[in-house]
């Protein structure tokens, strides 16, 4: 290839994806430009209808939002979001358009932190800006969601108990028509239901996919998707699975609820943000003191996940099991919580559990040896050129290499502690 010395395959790759990275900074440059002039137009629009005495301002905001559907050819809705995020940052979050303009944060960075902090209360919203702004120009997109997310909930969880009593108000079952004959079945109601739900579904699904020596020899077809669809089904029409194979029978929900040692000893949700405790969480979001209390109380069917108050080293994954690997896969998927390729969002409950340093290459089936991946992005790593290693004394953190050469650290969202041995030499005894 022109432009590449003789054995350097990885030059020509490195200089594209550079300048796919430069074009992709000067598209984001332009979009806070384009906000700060669509936020001017709209301003101007506004003063000239007061200036001429029409106090219509609806009117004025709709005709401006036809005339940029038009000009721009989308749809007057696509135009409306537009007008919104651009006097928001603008006038709201100036810092987070500061960013844009420099490049320091990707436009769909900047659509979230808009989405999101305006759906909090003033307060939290003007109190969380230079952190969520911070945090936009620190991690990639996937990862910020969550973060910003994460971020809104804990600073909110003071007030989490009333908040949930009137959301578990609006619980309800929807179905929504779709195309083909199908349709969509949604339910609305508490995290830890939702995910034992899941869970349970997802477990059985597994062991029809994969049943035991001893099940007819019958290959199954359909995929876990599939799967669990069916599943659900048969479990809420029926009632029954005794058409399943055996080890797919018996199967109950399971969710991890991790809870700081301390918060128990609160007293209420308000006591424990005054003493600068976390909240409980279920697979990554809180949930009310009252809940995590009743959960960690001793009921069956959960993985009650107890973390030291100081150092986060976990103390307790419920009943011990004689045998070691599936105990250190539920703490491997706790440690990450989501897949830990660059970016990913795929929860480690639907991860699959990776040597980082193949077994066949000597790998161990160790803590510091093992993460969960994505079906598609652990077949990355073994075929896509990429190299992975965990970095040392990280807790967890996993170092990508892509074939361009760039690297990319990926930190789990919990940390376990690395203990070393004392240096028996200058010990004291």
């Amino acid at each position: 290839m022109p432009g590449a010395a003789d054995g350097d395959s990885s030059a020509p790759i490195s200089e594209a994806m550079e300048c796919v990275r430069v074009a992709g900074d000067m598209v984001t440059m332009f979009a806070a430009e384009q906000s700060y002039r669509v936020d001017e137009a709209r301003r101007e629009a506004l003063e000239d209808a007061a200036r001429d005495g029409r106090g219509l301002t609806g009117v004025v905001e709709r005709r401006i939002r036809l005339e940029l559907a038009a000009g721009m050819r989308v749809t007057e809705r696509a135009a409306g979001d537009l007008i919104r995020r651009a006097e928001a940052l603008v006038h709201r979050y100036p810092g987070a358009w500061e960013s844009l303009s420099r490049a320091r944060m990707t436009v769909a960075h900047a659509e979230y932190l808009v989405d999101r902090l305006d759906e909090c209360e003033p307060a939290v919203r003007d109190a969380l800006a230079v952190e969520a702004v911070a945090l936009a120009e620190e991690y990639p997109v996937g990862v910020f969601r969550r973060a910003l997310r994460k971020l809104i909930e804990m600073h909110r969880s003071v007030t989490l108990a009333q908040r949930h009593e009137v959301a578990v108000g609006r619980r309800r079952v929807v179905v929504e028509h779709a195309d083909d004959g199908m349709a969509w079945l949604s339910a609305y109601l508490p995290a830890v239901e939702a995910h034992a739900i899941y869970g349970r579904v997802t477990a059985i699904a597994k062991a029809i996919k994969a049943p035991g020596e001893d099940a007819a020899a019958i290959e199954e077809t359909r995929t876990i998707g599939q799967l669990r669809a069916d599943v659900l089904a048969d479990l809420l029409i029926e009632g029954d699975t005794t058409l399943h194979p055996v080890e797919a029978r018996g199967i109950r929900a399971t969710v991890a609820v991790t809870v700081p040692a301390l918060t128990l000893l609160a007293d209420t949700d308000a006591d424990r943000a005054a003493a600068g405790l976390a909240p409980a969480v279920v697979e990554g979001g809180p949930i009310p003191l009252e809940k995590a209390r009743e959960l960690c109380g001793g009921a069956d069917g959960w993985m009650r996940v107890l973390t030291h108050p100081e150092t986060g080293m976990v103390l307790s994954v419920g009943r011990s099991q004689y045998r070691p690997p599936p105990m250190l896969r539920k703490l491997v998927r706790w440690r990450a919580d989501r897949c830990m390729a660059p970016g990913c969002g795929i929860p480690a409950s639907r991860c699959e559990i990776d040597h980082t340093i193949a077994w066949e290459h000597g790998g161990e089936t160790s803590l510091d040896n093992l993460a969960p991946l994505c079906k598609g992005h652990h077949t990355v790593k073994h075929r896509g050129g990429w190299r992975v290693r965990q970095v040392p004394d990280s807790g967890g953190a996993l170092e990508w290499t892509s074939p361009a050469g760039r690297t990319y650290v990926v930190q789990p969202e919990r940390r376990v502690p690395v203990f070393r041995p004392t240096d028996t030499a200058t010990a004291p005894f």
